[in-house]
């Protein structure tokens, strides 16, 4: 890995809510155990939709975060945005103070923001406008995640959010990194949030055939690298990680967990939903990760790919693999958690890179479920079905939105620091 003098970024702290668990530690449970958190949708009724089933977080109380009034003048997405950075901060055992606030900064991503407030204030706009929320605009921009994190903990460093659709979150983590490595900042609290589950969002993505349609199964509905794949899962979730300048956390005495080490990111430039033939733009992201962490293909154990259960997405992916990593892309261990997350948007470039933490502390692999018929062009080792038990040093995570995107990391677990 480079040491050449620029400052090292760890992790600290981390913070997650997902359909497997408004926790770090419940979604961790359930992705070893292999679990699904993909269900029949409840939020609304989807009569009429050809998607019937959804990610959807069950168990989370915004008012453990924030006070009654907060929680109503801000949009689901900001709720949980405020609710991660509160557990992370927590895990981090960091407290921001008046003197540490302006080295303390936010970078949140998110794909679609506040659009459920967006929408519900459409409706009641053609009955009457003025029965339009005061609040609208506030609480549907992408920013206001940001905003809220730093108005709730205090935060007053840097303060930005990233919208790149599904890799906006993960930009926000390197971004984040390389503000810390500038000196602009000690600390950044840096993840994404999505909780566009309303019924416009589901028939959009219908109509551009980009859902799963297995609504009597939904628990193997996501079957990322599956011959029989028809569609991704839409979630909502929310991830956050306290990043840290290592000269700040051993001052202060911070458990680390790991090292931001490489950050790649690069546009296709070609179509706005789907990737070029070779999968160029995806393997310069992974070379470009590569090459800031100074190491090579051979040096990664583990690679969370965006793996999102399309016929679009998994064989240009694996590609990608192929050509980055040569003869060696066989012996690393690729997986894809939205097989049991379902797809978190602008949330999943964030739990994704809290998942490759974890597998690294725990020396755990996540699974790749619903993996039950591979198509010949997926033909690398996706840990099917069930968690496997290695120790790895480096992990990548890939992160690819629409628009062309692409975002990967690169992070060193506490062992190799």
């Amino acid at each position: 890995m480079k040491r050449d003098g620029r400052r090292r970024v760890v992790v600290t702290g981390l913070g997650m809510i997902t359909p497997l668990g408004a926790s770090v530690e419940k979604t961790w449970d359930g992705i070893v155990a292999g679990r699904s958190g993909i269900g029949p949708i409840t939020r609304f009724d989807p009569t009429g939709l050809e998607t019937t089933i959804a990610g959807e977080v069950r168990d989370f109380d915004p008012t453990a975060y924030m006070d009654r009034k907060e929680v109503r003048r801000a949009d689901r997405f900001a709720q949980m945005a405020v609710a991660t950075a509160g557990q992370a901060l927590k895990d981090a055992k960091l407290e921001i103070t008046p003197e540490s606030a302006p080295h303390v900064g936010v970078a949140f991503g998110s794909g679609i923001g506040g659009v459920s407030t967006l929408v519900d204030n459409i409706f009641a706009h053609a009955k009457d406008p003025k029965r339009v929320s005061a609040f609208l605009i506030p609480m549907m921009i992408v920013d206001m995640a940001a905003g809220e994190i730093a108005m709730k903990y205090g935060a007053k460093g840097p303060n930005m959010a990233h919208v790149s659709a599904c890799a906006s979150s993960a930009h926000a983590i390197g971004e984040a990194s390389d503000q810390i490595r500038r000196g602009q900042a000690d600390v950044m609290l840096a993840g994404g949030a999505e909780a566009g589950l309303i019924k416009v969002a589901i028939a959009a993505f219908n109509q551009a055939r980009a859902l799963s349609t297995r609504n009597d199964a939904p628990e193997e509905a996501s079957r990322p690298f599956d011959k029989d794949r028809d569609g991704f899962v839409f979630s909502e979730a929310a991830g956050c990680l306290v990043l840290e300048g290592l000269d700040h956390a051993q001052a202060r005495g911070a458990p680390i967990l790991a090292e931001i080490v490489g950050y790649g990111l690069s546009a296709d430039a070609y179509h706005v939903t789907a990737p070029p033939e070779g999968a160029e733009g995806a393997v310069r992201a992974m070379r470009m990760a590569l090459d800031d962490a100074g190491l090579t293909p051979g040096d990664v154990g583990y690679l969370n790919a965006h793996g999102t259960s399309t016929q679009a997405n998994d064989g240009s992916e694996s590609t990608a693999i192929k050509a980055v990593f040569g003869k060696q892309a066989y012996d690393v261990a690729v997986s894809s958690t939205k097989s049991m997350t379902g797809h978190t948007l602008g949330a999943a470039g964030a739990i994704e890179a809290i998942f490759c933490v974890l597998a690294m502390r725990d020396g755990v692999l996540p699974p790749t479920i619903n993996l039950d018929n591979p198509d010949p062009i997926c033909d690398l080792d996706y840990v099917p079905h069930k968690a496997r038990k290695r120790a790895v040093s480096i992990a990548m995570s890939n992160s690819m939105g629409f628009g062309g995107h692409n975002a990967s990391l690169v992070i060193a677990g506490n062992g190799a620091l």
